[in-house]
C-alpha cells in the first residue's frame, strides 16, 4: 500500500510515518500549557480573596468592633483598620457604630409633672449620648433599640424627680436671673448618666429639655396672671421712665437758666464799661460842643457817601454845610 508520508510515497507500513504526527501533538500541547497558566493564576487569586475575606474583617472609622470567641466576648475592643480572625463559628465580630447619638425618649414624654409648689406641667427632653464601652454594652445584649429603651425608663425618673424639687417661675419668668433650667439639666445628667454607663455602657454627653407646656384648662390662668405681671412690669419701667423725664427737665432748665443769668451779667458788665468809656467822651464833648456836631457831620457824610457816589446838594444842607468856602472849624478857624 502507497501512502505519503513527510512529503515522500512509499510501500511500507504506517507505522512508518511519525514527522507529521508529532510535530502536530508538540504543538497541541504548549497551547494547553498557555491556556492552563493564566486559568491558574487566576484560580490562586480567586482562594486569596476568599480566604482574606474570610480571615480578616474591616472596621470603619465610626465604628468599634468586638470579637466574641466561642461564645465568649474577648476583651480588647478593636479599633478602626483591618483585623483577623478566626471563621465562624469560631469567632464573631460584632460592630457598633459609636458616634454621638440623640434621643428624645418614647415613654411619658406627654406625662403631667407636678412642680414644687403644685403646678402640672408637660415637659419633654432629650439625651445626647454614644456607645462607650463595648464590653459592657455587648454583655447587656448589645442592643441599641434594647439600650434606648432602658435609657427611656431613666430619662422619666430623671424627669419625675428634678422638676419635683423646683417651682414654676423657676421654669417659666420674665426675669432671666430666676430660670433655673440650666441647673434642672446639670442634676438630670448626674442621675442618668451613672446608671446608663455602669448598666450599658453608654456615655451620657448631656440631658436638655425641650419643651415646657402647660395642661389646657390652667394655662388661661397662667397666661392671664403672665399678663398681669407683664403690666405691672411696664407700669414699673414707665413710673421710671417719668421720673428720669423729670429728673432731665429740671437739670435741662437749671442749666438754661444758669446760663441766661451767667450771660446778663456778663452783658451789664460789658454796659457798665461802654457807659462809662461814653461818660469820658460825653465829658470831651460838653467841653466843645463845636468839635462834636463837626465830627458828628463827618460820621454821617461818611455812612451817607459811598463810593463812587455823586450827589447834588444844597450846601447849607447838614452835613454838606461844612463843604462851603470861609465855614469856620471848630475853634473859630475859618476854612480856606
Amino acid at each position: 500500500m502507497s501512502e505519503t508520508c513527510c512529503g515522500h510515497n512509499h510501500d511500507h507500513d504506517h507505522n512508518g510515518c511519525t514527522c507529521e504526527h508529532e510535530h502536530d501533538h508538540n504543538v497541541t500541547e504548549n497551547k494547553k500549557k498557555h491556556v492552563n497558566i493564566p486559568i491558574m493564576l487566576l484560580g490562586f487569586a480567586v482562594a486569596a480573596i476568599f480566604l482574606i475575606a474570610i480571615f480578616s474583617y474591616q472596621v470603619a472609622t465610626t465604628e468599634q468592633a468586638v470579637v466574641i470567641t466561642l461564645g465568649k466576648i474577648d476583651a480588647n475592643v478593636r479599633q478602626p483598620g483591618l483585623h483577623f480572625r478566626w471563621p465562624y463559628p469560631i469567632q464573631k465580630v460584632m460592630k457598633y457604630d459609636t458616634r454621638l447619638r440623640c434621643y428624645d425618649g418614647n415613654i411619658g414624654k406627654l406625662e403631667e409633672t407636678p412642680t414644687s409648689d403644685g403646678k402640672n406641667i408637660t415637659v419633654s427632653i432629650y439625651t445626647v449620648f454614644r456607645i462607650k464601652d463595648l464590653i459592657k454594652f455587648q454583655s447587656a445584649g448589645g442592643s441599641i433599640t434594647t439600650a434606648e429603651d432602658q435609657l427611656g425608663i431613666l430619662m422619666r425618673s430623671a424627669k419625675g424627680a428634678i422638676i419635683g424639687k423646683y417651682r414654676f417661675d423657676q421654669l417659666v419668668n420674665s426675669d432671666p436671673q430666676k430660670i433655673q433650667i440650666r441647673k434642672m439639666e446639670a442634676d438630670m445628667l448626674r442621675m442618668i448618666a451613672t446608671s446608663a454607663f455602669n448598666q450599658y455602657g453608654l456615655e451620657v454627653v448631656s440631658v436638655n429639655i425641650r419643651t415646657i407646656g402647660v395642661p389646657d384648662e390652667p394655662a388661661k390662668a397662667i397666661a392671664e396672671r403672665m399678663i398681669s405681671e407683664r403690666k405691672t412690669e411696664a407700669e414699673k419701667y414707665r413710673s421710671q421712665g417719668e421720673v428720669k423725664a423729670k429728673k432731665i427737665m429740671t437739670d435741662a432748665d437749671n442749666t438754661y437758666e444758669n446760663i441766661k443769668a451767667k450771660a446778663e451779667a456778663e452783658a451789664k458788665t460789658i454796659k457798665a464799661e461802654g457807659d462809662l468809656e461814653a461818660a469820658r467822651y460825653y465829658a470831651v464833648f460838653n467841653q466843645n460842643p463845636e468839635l462834636a456836631i463837626f465830627l458828628r457831620k463827618l460820621e454821617s457824610m461818611k455812612k451817607l457817601m459811598g463810593s463812587r457816589t455823586t450827589l447834588i446838594l444844597d450846601t447849607n444842607s447838614a452835613p454838606f454845610d461844612i463843604l462851603k468856602f470861609g465855614t469856620s472849624l471848630p475853634g473859630g478857624t475859618p476854612k480856606k
